[in-house]
């Protein structure tokens, strides 16, 4: 019986997938006539429940129309009374763009994602934003996860927007140790890494036509966040004491400045205390907000650890951005934001409307790991490996390439840009396609400028080291020596 019922099924299925498919070609058009159920029946030598079951399903669709005591007709019509045919693409299929239809913010997203997958079988890949594997703290993670899962709960529910108390309570500890930073708890909002607490300030804080002050070079996705906003952006150059704040006077409709004082991206300089205070005091003279992102403020190499704007006097507009990306692993999805109290009801709501709460069982593992000292242990461990691997990647350098390379941003941070004297930057496509056939992954500095008047002259390179092993740092360089070598570099 169960047999029996299956078949009959799958007869239906196949009656109704083939007058769909006619209906569709144009076979039958609107308003024509379908045979009775009776007839069909009959023509196909099955029982008449299977085709007027068959009808049901295409009329519940919308692609007939049926009255009581009448034959059913096809009713799929366009506005000039045609047969509906979906416009196919070169292999046949159905394409989207055919009846796309966007909003604002969904057309100003491009081309889409601009996620670029892991390379595999180089030499070395120095994509930056990577963390080395190996450096991951498995067992201390796992057993805080274990910790977590043990905790019984009596229901399984909703839980904060803001995020656990717990983590919020422990972070706020952290960041007085870490960064001397001083909050309430209550200013701390767990969000699902850096990127979306940058799509939190854009949703509560600009509106479409607003303009959004932003480094430049700077970080791209931030860019892209505001503009999918539909934010005006406003370029502001950087040298080597950071953001040119001296470019902001005059600018009194800038609603929101999104910067990186304590390794700017990716050039790496630090905002000198002048600039700050400048960039303070305009904040508080306009209104507008800045949003400081500390992205990587636990690599410190020849400095000492720089103290964030939020610990300065004026820094009531400040929106403290921090993610575990580069400590722990960008895989978790973790970050927090740190808001004025007068800010934390409308983040906390706009939190609640995106996707609840950040998920609690990383949150809550996060947080024993700090009260441990098992987050600060791990730091200091990766911070002398990645020392390690930073200088590897100088001597190299040196070495291999000497004088024909400028590199800044050493001080601090998982990466450096290097800049090739002898190659003009209409060529750093060519080096980087000429590398990627040796087996050395390279990515160019040019997409991080919004203005490209700003760019320098010469070729560059944003080269990242953390996720690379210290012999793998070594080979890349000498590869990509010899294919400057090659071409005459």
């Amino acid at each position: 019986m169960v047999e029996d019922n299956e078949a009959r099924r799958g007869v239906t299925r196949r009656i109704y997938e083939a007058l769909k498919a006619q209906i569709l070609d144009g076979t039958y058009r609107p308003k024509d006539r379908l045979p009775s159920t009776r007839a069909l029946a009959a023509e196909l030598g099955v029982s008449r429940t299977t085709v007027t079951t068959a009808y049901e399903q295409l009329l519940s669709e919308g692609f007939l129309e049926s009255r009581q005591g009448a034959p059913s007709r096809v009713a799929l019509l366009r506005e000039d009374g045609a047969a509906a045919r979906p416009a196919t693409g070169p292999s046949g299929g159905v394409s989207p763009a055919a009846s796309l239809r966007l909003s604002r913010f969904g057309a100003a997203l491009g081309d889409g994602p601009s996620w670029v997958p892991v390379s595999r079988g180089l030499i070395a890949d120095f994509r930056y934003g990577d963390l080395s594997a190996a450096d991951f703290p498995a067992e201390p993670w796992r057993r805080a996860v274990n910790a977590a899962l043990r905790r019984r709960r009596q229901r399984l529910a909703y839980d904060d927007p803001a995020g656990s108390a717990d983590l919020r309570a422990a972070l706020q500890a952290y960041l007085w140790r870490a960064r001397g930073l001083r909050c309430d708890p209550g200013q701390i909002i767990i969000v699902n890494g850096s990127q979306q607490g940058l799509d939190l300030a854009a949703r509560v804080l600009v509106d479409p036509g607003d303009r959004v002050a932003i480094e430049d070079p700077g970080y791209v996705m931030a860019r892209r966040v505001f503009c999918a906003a539909g934010a005006d952006m406003v370029p502001i150059a950087v040298d080597e004491e950071g953001l040119r704040t001296a470019l902001l006077e005059g600018l009194d409709d800038v609603r929101l400045a999104y910067v990186t004082p304590s390794h700017q991206f990716p050039l790496g300089s630090v905002l000198s205390a002048r600039r700050r205070q400048e960039l303070l005091a305009w904040s508080g003279r306009t209104g507008a907000f800045v949003i400081e992102d500390d992205y990587d403020g636990e690599y410190r190499y020849d400095i000492q650890p720089i103290p964030p704007l939020q610990t300065m006097a004026q820094a009531q507009n400040v929106i403290y951005l921090g993610t575990i990306s580069k400590s722990l692993s960008p895989m978790l999805r973790l970050g927090y934001l740190v808001v004025p109290p007068s800010l934390h009801l409308a983040f906390t709501a706009a939190k609640q409307l995106i996707d609840r709460h950040s998920p609690v069982l990383e949150q809550e593992a996060l947080a024993a790991m700090i009260a441990s000292g098992a987050y600060e242990r791990h730091i200091r461990r990766s911070r002398r490996s990645n020392g390690r691997r930073r200088e590897a990647l100088l001597s190299a350098l040196k070495v291999e390439l000497g004088e024909q390379v400028t590199i800044s941003g050493a001080d601090a941070g998982l990466h450096v840009v290097v800049w090739f004297e002898r190659l003009e930057k209409e060529l750093e496509g060519a080096l980087i396609e000429r590398a990627r056939a040796a087996g050395i992954g390279l990515y160019p500095v040019s997409p991080l400028y919004a203005d490209a008047g700003q760019r320098p002259d010469r070729a560059g390179l944003v080269m990242g080291y953390a996720g690379l092993e210290v012999a793998e740092i070594g080979k890349g360089v000498a590869a990509l020596a010899e294919v400057l070598r090659g071409w005459g570099g």
